[in-house]
């Protein structure tokens, strides 16, 4: 019976010892994918740099075209100016021809009494040449002279007067011509200046249009700048994330190898005992064989010492789950889509001074200040040679830094209402693998924690 008994105790320790040689080939498996992930981490952080140079050379464009559309403002502004000017001018001009009218109307007032009267003046000469028969008439006056001395005279009056009328003829032809060019010349200089500045006021127009294109285009050349440099922020927010968590996978590895070390320890160690009790079991049937040869009763007065046992560390209030609640409170935001977008984690809502945990063993992988988490703490897991990543966003404060290892239900912070936040809440996240900007590898935390 009590061979028995040794053996089956032997054959227990070697079972378990079957076990335990199992283990390094299930973490080296493990361990490769670590190093699969930080190789794929180092590519999504060259992808992130290429990302931020290519926008950066998108940035100083666009502050090229700026430059070269404010210069074209520039130019604009200066010929509105000129054509501003040029426009005050024709209008002036314009204001003196219209004056220069206002005058010539004035004489043509003149001109028109002056010609109405010579023409009264050569009707009724016209007429009294009529009545007495031209020519005879003035024969009648130099004949009726009573003397040679009156005749001579006599014929210099007529003379003088046929010769006025026709000085008055000649007059009244040329103030009409004159009356009629400086009505032409003056009509035209008006139209000639208006023609002018109707094309001036037309080339404001245009001017106008182009330097509304142009703000138009400036003001879209700033937004897209402003964009562009908002993408740089994200970028160099998340290569800071990638190199950070880079690290972190790399320390992840390292506490790997130490459990592949601890566990081949513990695996010779097993062995070593196995071989020990398989011993003292050959040796304790060989002198059972012996006794019950010699017919001997032996009385034993020892014992097989009992297995020894590790002393039994006190857990953190913590569930027994794989991943345990970040924080209390009440659910009040779930994961999907939410406001036409789409919501990479849950709310965790609740009053007053709510501690943040961490949800299983990790290394943080950064603990800072974001502009849309607010205070965040981004920890690595590795949970069965699987990664994965939690995120803490809104906090009131930190409590653990880049580079730290924690424990699963170490404190990591005060739930608040940082960033781009309404009301104080835990924002928790829970990706499968690394994360990235476009959290493809986020899952729903509800179907992991403890709740």
């Amino acid at each position: 019976m009590h061979r028995n008994k040794v053996i089956a105790m032997s054959a227990t320790v070697i079972l378990g010892l079957g076990s335990l040689l199992a283990v390094p080939s299930a973490y080296a498996e493990s361990l490769q994918d670590m190093k699969d992930k930080k190789v794929t981490i180092q590519e999504k952080r060259t992808d992130v740099q290429s990302d931020i140079h290519k926008t950066e050379a998108k940035i100083k464009h666009l502050q090229s075209q700026q430059l070269t559309v404010e210069e074209q403002l520039d130019q604009l502004e200066k010929n509105m100016a000129a054509n501003a000017n040029k426009i005050i001018e024709k209008t002036a001009e314009i204001n003196k021809t219209n004056a220069e009218i206002e005058s010539l109307k004035a004489e043509i007032v003149v001109l028109k009494d002056r010609i109405a009267k010579r023409n009264e003046l050569l009707k009724e000469r016209a007429v009294s040449y009529q009545e007495s028969g031209g020519n005879l008439n003035y024969l009648e006056v130099l004949l009726g002279a009573s003397s040679f001395s009156e005749f001579i005279d006599r014929v210099s009056a007529v003379a003088t007067i046929v010769e006025a009328d026709q000085d008055i003829i000649k007059q009244h032809e040329q103030d009409k011509k004159s009356l009629e060019e400086a009505q032409s010349a003056v009509e035209k200089k008006k139209l000639d200046l208006e023609k002018m500045l109707a094309e001036l006021e037309k080339a404001k127009q245009q001017l106008q249009v182009q330097k509304n294109q142009q703000e138009v285009l400036l003001a879209e050349l700033h937004k897209q700048k402003e964009h562009a440099e908002h993408d740089i922020v994200g970028f160099e927010e998340e290569a800071a994330n990638l190199k950070a968590q880079e690290t972190a996978v790399a320390q992840a590895i390292q506490l790997e190898q130490k459990r592949l070390a601890d566990a081949e320890a513990a695996r010779k160690k097993a062995a070593a005992e196995a071989e020990a009790v398989r011993k003292k079991a050959a040796a304790d049937a060989a002198a059972a064989a012996a006794a019950k040869k010699k017919q001997a009763s032996i009385p034993s007065s020892s014992s097989s010492p009992s297995p020894s046992s590790n002393a039994t560390v006190s857990a953190p209030a913590v569930s027994s789950g794989t991943f345990n609640r970040p924080s209390a409170g009440y659910v009040s935001s779930g994961f999907g889509g939410r406001w036409g977008k789409s919501h990479n984690g849950i709310d965790i809502a609740a009053s007053g001074t709510v501690p943040v945990v961490a949800t299983a063993d990790g290394v943080v992988i950064r603990s800072y200040l974001s502009s849309s988490y607010g205070n965040v703490v981004m920890i690595s897991h590795s949970i069965n040679g699987q990664i994965f990543t939690s995120v803490y966003a809104h906090l009131n404060s930190r409590s653990v830094s880049s580079g730290q290892v924690i424990s699963k239900g170490q404190q990591v912070g005060y739930m608040g209402n940082t960033g781009h936040s309404f009301g104080q809440h835990l924002h928790f996240e829970l990706h499968k693998g690394a994360w990235n900007a476009a959290k493809s590898n986020a899952v729903n935390p509800l179907n992991y924690l403890s709740m």
